[in-house]
C-alpha cells in the first residue's frame, strides 16, 4: 500500500501513475494527510516549480524537483508533477527505468507524430531522451518500429476497413489471462448459436461497407480454435462466404492453444484463404506450463507447428511471455532456443502484466515475479535470439502493471509483418469488430478521429441484446464521416 498526497494541485492520476512505475501492482490512496507509518509521497505544486517527497515511516528518504516554465498549459504542468515524483523515486531506488517516465501504450505512434511535424530521428531521439528519460536503447526501439509501421501505413487508403472477429471461448483459463473469455466445455451448446448470430451482424457488416476495401481480417478471442471442428469450419465458411476476400491482404486466425489445433480445422482456415496464424507456446519449459494453467505438452507446441507446416502456412507467428511466475532468465533463453529451431516467420514478445481481471492479481503473493534487472535480461535474450532468426522489430505497444515498466514487441522477417497489428496500434484504418467484447473504431482521416463503439463483453448479453449491437452498429456505420 502506497499513500500520497496532493498539495496545490488536483493531479492524482498523474502521481499515481509515476509512482507505479517504480511500484506496480500496489494499492494507492490518495489521502488527505501524511501517515506516520507505510510508505508515502507527497507531490506539491508552487508557482514556480513541482515538488516531491518520499517518506517512509514518516522519515524523509529522498525528494525531487521540476521546474515551471512561464505560462504553461495544464498538460505542460502535469508533465512537471509527474517528472518530481518521478526524479524523487529513482533518487529513492537508484534505478532508472529503461522507458523513463513514459507511460503511454505506444511510444511508436509518438515517434510517427513527431516525424510528420517534421522532427529529425535526432530530434526524435532526443525528445524521448530528454523530456521523458527514456534510454537510448528504448528511444531508437521506438523510431525504428515507427519506420516499419509508416511503410505499411503509406499503402492505406482512405476507404479501406479491417475486420476483427471475437470468438470468446477457451479451453481453460490461464493464470495470467484478464481477457473476457468463457470454457468451452461449460459453453458448448452456447458455441453454435453464438456462432449463427455472429454470421448475423457480419453479414450486416458486409452490405455496410460495400464500396470500401477490406484489407485485413483477424480472427481472435478467446482462442477461436477452441470450438470443435464442425463449429470452427462452419466459422471459416462463414467468413468465406458473406465477404468478398479475393483483394484480401491478410487473414489471420488466432489459433493460439496447441492442444486446440487439429488438422480438420488447419484445413478448414486453409480452404477459406487465411495465409496467417498464431501458434502460442508463451514458454517452451513444461513446469511454467503446468503453473500458468496449460494443459498440453511442450512437444504439443512442436507437433502443432509442424502440422501448421505441413497444410503449407507459410507466416506462422508464435507468442511468448517474459516474467512467467518461477521463470529464470536461463527459462527465457531455453524458449528462446527452441523456437528458433521452429524457425517462425514471426514472434511476438509480451513482458508479463499483472491484470485486475486475472488470477494472478487474485492471487499475486503466491507468486514470485521477476525483478525488473532480471525482466531486462530477458528481453535482451529474447532480442537476441530474434535477430537471430531474421526477425526484426515492426510493432510494439505498452501495457499498465507491466513488470519492470517494459514493452510487448512483435518481430518479423521482411515481408511478414501483420496488417492488422499495425493498424490496431496506429490508429489510422477503420476496423469494425464483430462478436462479444468488440470493441469497433471508424477512423476519420480528414480530421483525424475515431468514434468507438462496442459490443457488450458477455456471450450471453451478446446473444440476448443481439439486436441493440445491431442498432449500435447501423448508428456509426450509416454516418458518412468515416
Amino acid at each position: 500500500m502506497i499513500n500520497f498526497v496532493l498539495q496545490g494541485h488536483t493531479y492524482a492520476m498523474d502521481v499515481q501513475t509515476a509512482i507505479q512505475i517504480f511500484f506496480p501492482n500496489k494499492h494507492y490512496y490518495n489521502v488527505e494527510e501524511m501517515p506516520k507509518e507505510g510508505v508515502s509521497v507527497k507531490s506539491v505544486l508552487t508557482e514556480s516549480r513541482a515538488e516531491a517527497y518520499f517518506y517512509q515511516n514518516g522519515e524523509l528518504k529522498a525528494e525531487g524537483f521540476a521546474k515551471r516554465k512561464e505560462n504553461a498549459d495544464e498538460k505542460e504542468i502535469k508533465h512537471i508533477v509527474k517528472e518530481a515524483v518521478f526524479k524523487a523515486l529513482y533518487s529513492f531506488t537508484g534505478y532508472m527505468p529503461k522507458w523513463g517516465m513514459i507511460t503511454g501504450v505506444r511510444p511508436a505512434k509518438t515517434a510517427s507524430e513527431l516525424s510528420q511535424e517534421g522532427y529529425s530521428d535526432s530530434k526524435i531521439l532526443e525528445y524521448f531522451e530528454n523530456r521523458f528519460y527514456v534510454s537510448h536503447q528504448k528511444a531508437l526501439l521506438a523510431l525504428n518500429v515507427s519506420k516499419a509501421e509508416r511503410e505499411i501505413l503509406l499503402t492505406n487508403s482512405p476507404l479501406d476497413v479491417s475486420l476483427y472477429i471475437g470468438i470468446p471461448f477457451c479451453p481453460t483459463r490461464c493464470l495470467y489471462c484478464s481477457f473476457t473469455s468463457y470454457p468451452i466445455d461449460k459453453y458448448s451448446k452456447k458455441a453454435d448459436e453464438y456462432i449463427n448470430k455472429l454470421a448475423e451482424e457480419l453479414t450486416f457488416v458486409s452490405n455496410k461497407i460495400k464500396g470500401r476495401r477490406l484489407r485485413s481480417v483477424y480472427i481472435g478471442g478467446g482462442t477461436p480454435t477452441s470450438l470443435n471442428d464442425g463449429q470452427f469450419a462452419k466459422l471459416m465458411e462463414n467468413v468465406s462466404e458473406i465477404f468478398d476476400l479475393e483483394n484480401i491482404d491478410e487473414f489471420t486466425v488466432e489459433a493460439g492453444r496447441p492442444d486446440t489445433i487439429t488438422k480438420a480445422k488447419l484445413e478448414a482456415m486453409k480452404k477459406a484463404g487465411v495465409n496467417r496464424i498464431s501458434v502460442n507456446p508463451q514458454t517452451m519449459n513444461q513446469k511454467t506450463l503446468d503453473i500458468i494453467g496449460r494443459r498440453h505438452s511442450v512437444e504439443d507446441i512442436k507437433k502443432a507447428f509442424y502440422m501448421a507446416k505441413e497444410e503449407g502456412f507459410k507466416n506462422i507467428n508464435m507468442d511468448i511471455i517474459l516474467g512467467l511466475p518461477q521463470e529464470s532468465a536461463a527459462d527465457v533463453e531455453n524458449t528462446m532456443r527452441e523456437i528458433a529451431k521452429l524457425a517462425p516467420e514471426s514472434l511476438t514478445v509480451h513482458t508479463l502484466a499483472v491484470k485486475r481481471a486475472s488470477r494472478l492479481k487474485e492471487n499475486i503473493f503466491s507468486y514470485d515475479l521477476t525483478a525488473a534487472e532480471e525482466m531486462e535480461n530477458m528481453i535482451n535474450i529474447s532480442s537476441y535470439y530474434a535477430g537471430k532468426m531474421g526477425l526484426a522489430p515492426y510493432y510494439m505497444y505498452r501495457q499498465k502493471a507491466m513488470i519492470g515498466n517494459f514493452e510487448n514487441v512483435g518481430y518479423c522477417k521482411k515481408g511478414m509483418e501483420s496488417l492488422y497489428n499495425v493498424e490496431i496500434m496506429e490508429e489510422k484504418q477503420s476496423i469494425i469488430a464483430t462478436g462479444a467484447g468488440g470493441a469497433t473504431k471508424l477512423y476519420n482521416p480528414d480530421k483525424n478521429q475515431l468514434v468507438r463503439v462496442f459490443n457488450v463483453k458477455s456471450v450471453d448479453d451478446y446473444l440476448s441484446r443481439f439486436d441493440e449491437m445491431i442498432e449500435r452498429k447501423e448508428t456509426a456505420l450509416s454516418s458518412n464521416k468515416w
